[in-house]
């Protein structure tokens, strides 16, 4: 058995990390829960813009094929 299995068997079990989450207020869970979407979201976008600055021709190309998805898609 390699050492690194030993180890993490002889390691007593640390708490899971959503274990602290459970404790607290259900509203403020949500409401952080929220929070961390909307800067995650935020920063995802920034990304995005990003990258379409960076890289022209792929994104043109990106957009080329959301918009035959977008024309081939039925209601």
């Amino acid at each position: 058995m390699p050492d690194g299995e030993i180890r993490k068997r002889d390691q007593p079990d640390a708490p899971a990390p959503g274990d602290a989450r459970v404790q607290q207020d259900p509203e403020e869970t949500d409401a952080a829960r929220r929070r961390r979407r909307a800067q995650f979201l935020r920063e995802l976008h920034e990304a995005k813009a990003l990258r379409d600055r960076v890289q022209p021709r792929r994104a043109r190309a990106a957009r080329m094929r959301q918009a035959m998805r977008m024309r081939t898609f039925r209601w």
